[in-house]
């Protein structure tokens, strides 16, 4: 609380405001589980119940919903812990958590209102009740999970095909020899250890609940994977076998490099030319084999489904799998370089000036504190624009036509009429022409971080933006001055902040 203190009042901000602000406000006043205010996403409906509950005890305001999402942030980290600590030790989960809570992506999404960092707080806790070997709790955790999320259902199934594999297996004894000992090491290292009493089957447990929600929603929507424009979107134009590698560079990126991440990656990697320390006469101990190998089946299943599917390719979607990477690296560390506590301070350092500082690549606004700068941005024009033209109809692009025309996401206290378009790039201005006469003010905006393009003025870097141009949606909006000599206007209000942009055009 202490640390998203100054965030805790801010307005909605693009997905929360589009989608699950509505379903949970929706559900807070009239109990609906489906969304009737804006089209359905088919997204399970916990974290919105969960929303509407903190409303209905302390009020309907931004406080209590980043303070309540704030509370499964923390119940996240605890889970975390609880994992780390079961699968290496105290040291290696304290520090863990330090590095989640501060890699800026979980940072930002701890006081945000959508559903990734949920499941991925009911995913840790699933899986350190699987490493325990309590299978009633891990099916009660990964079936929380996946009402938070349906991708969450990943997790349990990775692991389930692993256990059917390593059954398929257990009978061998193939034999290999590690650098750091002269001990054989079986491939029975590598399953789960026998006697267990989770059993492949447990893992299949947690699909009935998502199943059950899927049904329900087909029979009141007549839509399985939610509205036609979701489905399309995120899984009809995805499936490509040119977009897969492009989209699983972007991953792997996400995973091993983002946002000082990197850093972590190459020092874990350098970590592993030395040999193990020893405390006294005893070795420290590496994690279990078997518990690297299901995080790896959890890993590599996330990679392969968010590389096929979703049309955006958002490193939240990652959040159930970076802190295994962040875990397992700085088990690492422990094992194998005295100082390593010096090396895990340093990451949280670029972690901590990620947050303030944007990179010098493409990246969302909600990774960082750049989100907050599209909301000031966005406040002040906006309050600009409805006191100035309070009753002009205003062309725009979505989010700012939720916010200009939902007073309760917390932009606006009066509705504008709005007419919107897709985006602010030069073909669907010129578009936008043939309906001047049905609006007379313009609300034009960055709608991503572009870095500096002296940083990167090659013919490979165009090249990049031809491949997301087609696979992933990128467009290039026009700057204010451009829009308003096409629309034929002038600018009437500007500002910028930290590389975001936002302008309002009158016309003549």
């Amino acid at each position: 609380m202490f640390l998203h203190s100054p965030l805790l009042r801010l307005p909605y901000f693009w997905d929360e405001a589009g989608y699950y602000i509505p379903a949970a406000r929706d559900f807070f006043l009239t109990g609906a589980l489906i969304p009737q205010s804006t089209p359905s996403n088919a997204h399970p409906p916990l974290v919105m119940a969960w929303l509407a509950l903190g409303w209905r005890i302390f009020g309907y305001r931004t406080l209590v919903t980043r303070t309540a999402m704030l509370a499964l942030s923390a119940f996240t980290l605890l889970g975390l812990f609880r994992f780390s600590r079961t699968a290496a030790n105290r040291s290696v989960a304290w520090a863990t958590i330090t590095l989640v809570a501060l890699y800026p992506v979980y940072f930002v999404q701890s006081s945000m209102a959508q559903v990734d960092l949920p499941a991925a707080g009911f995913t840790f806790w699933a899986l350190g009740a699987y490493i325990e070997d309590r299978w009633r709790s891990h099916v009660l955790w990964f079936s929380l999970a996946a009402l938070a999320k349906e991708t969450a259902i990943l997790a349990p199934l990775a692991l389930f095909c692993w256990e059917l594999g390593a059954r398929f297996i257990q009978h061998r004894s193939i034999h290999w020899h590690p650098k750091d000992g002269p001990q054989k090491i079986r491939w029975q290292e590598f399953l789960p250890p026998a006697g267990r009493r989770t059993k492949p089957w447990n893992l299949l447990l947690p699909l009935l609940p998502l199943v059950l929600w899927y049904a329900y929603h087909y029979r009141k929507t007549g839509f399985l994977l939610g509205n036609p424009e979701f489905y399309r979107y995120n899984v009809a134009t995805t499936l490509s076998p040119l977009r897969f590698p492009f989209a699983l560079g972007m991953r792997l990126w996400q995973l091993f490099g983002y946002f000082g991440l990197y850093l972590l990656t190459l020092a874990g990697l350098l970590a592993m030319l030395r040999p193990a320390r020893r405390d006294g006469e005893v070795t420290r101990p590496r994690i279990s084999f078997w518990v690297q190998a299901a995080f790896l089946f959890v890993l590599l299943a996330y990679l392969v489904f968010m590389s096929s599917v979703g049309g955006a390719v958002l490193a939240r979607y990652m959040l159930p799998v970076v802190p295994l990477v962040i875990l397992a690296l700085v088990s690492t560390l422990w094992r194998r370089v005295r100082y390593w506590k010096v090396i895990v301070g340093a990451v949280a350092v670029a972690f901590v000036a990620g947050l303030f500082s944007n990179p010098p690549y493409g990246f969302s606004l909600e990774d960082n504190l750049a989100y907050r700068d599209y909301i000031v941005l966005h406040v002040e024009a906006e309050r600009f624009l409805a006191m100035r033209y309070p009753g002009a109809p205003v062309l725009t692009a979505w989010p700012a036509s939720d916010e200009l025309t939902r007073p309760w996401i917390g932009y606006v206290s009066q509705p504008l009429r709005v007419l919107r378009i897709e985006d602010f790039s030069a073909a669907k201005i010129d578009a936008a022409m043939s309906l001047r006469e049905r609006f007379d003010v313009a609300l034009v905006f960055s709608t991503k971080y572009q870095p500096p393009q002296a940083r990167f003025g090659t013919d490979d870097w165009i090249a990049w933006q031809r491949i997301k141009e087609r696979f992933f949606g990128y467009h290039r909006d026009l700057l204010p001055e451009d829009i308003a000599q096409r629309l034929g206007g002038a600018i009437a209000y500007h500002d910028e902040r930290n590389g975001q942009w936002i302008a309002i055009v009158v016309l003549r």
